[in-house]
């Protein structure tokens, strides 16, 4: 029975983990040549500038139709990373910012860099996070420049990220269906 549960959890947690991503921008010529869309890296609204958190505090926004982490440390200085902490994808935005630039997985304990994204400390250390953490490399978060303009924070994503990840996908459900462009047989 114990076994049975824990193949269930180790299956489960396996279901939601992502592929390791350091920084927002970073892709290697295998990804740039299987992308459908060419990069297209801009300034886009995210929240509201009378919506940022006060210092010490995070929340979430979207742009480009990806889901940001946007924090502001105590000392006020304002930072933007993806909002999916690995290695289950529970919501950045949730966690504990720290007065050591970094803010925390509140799950699983692990602390992620507000300038560079990447794991600072230990890998998972929080209760079930011991087990966890365990089965998958230590992985960062992307991070994205951030600036204000025209009373909204506006963050620098690639707008066509989305429909890259998703352009496989939805070619591999049309295909199930029928044609891949959509069309049946």
């Amino acid at each position: 029975m114990k076994l049975a549960v824990f193949a269930t959890l180790v299956a489960g947690a396996a279901a939601f983990t992502t592929s390791p991503v350091p920084t927002a921008f970073k892709t290697s010529s295998t990804s740039l040549s299987m992308a459908k869309y060419k990069a297209n890296v801009k300034y886009v609204d995210c929240i509201p500038t009378t919506q940022l958190p006060k210092p010490g505090r995070a929340t979430s926004g979207v742009a480009g139709g990806l889901a940001i982490c946007i924090v502001v440390d105590p000392s006020g200085s304002v930072y933007a990373l993806g909002d999916k902490c690995p290695p289950v994808n529970q919501p950045l935005s949730f966690g504990k910012v720290g007065a050591d630039g970094t803010i925390a997985d509140p799950v699983l304990g692990t602390k992620f860099s507000l300038k560079t994204g990447e794991v600072v400390g230990a890998w998972c250390p929080s209760g079930i996070g011991k087990l966890l953490g365990g089965l998958f490399d230590p992985t960062g978060v992307p991070t994205f420049p951030v600036k204000q303009g025209k009373g909204m924070l506006q963050v620098q994503v690639d707008v066509n990220y989305k429909l890259n990840f998703e352009a496989e996908y939805w070619s591999g459900v049309l295909d199930a269906q029928g044609k891949a462009d959509g069309k049946y047989y």
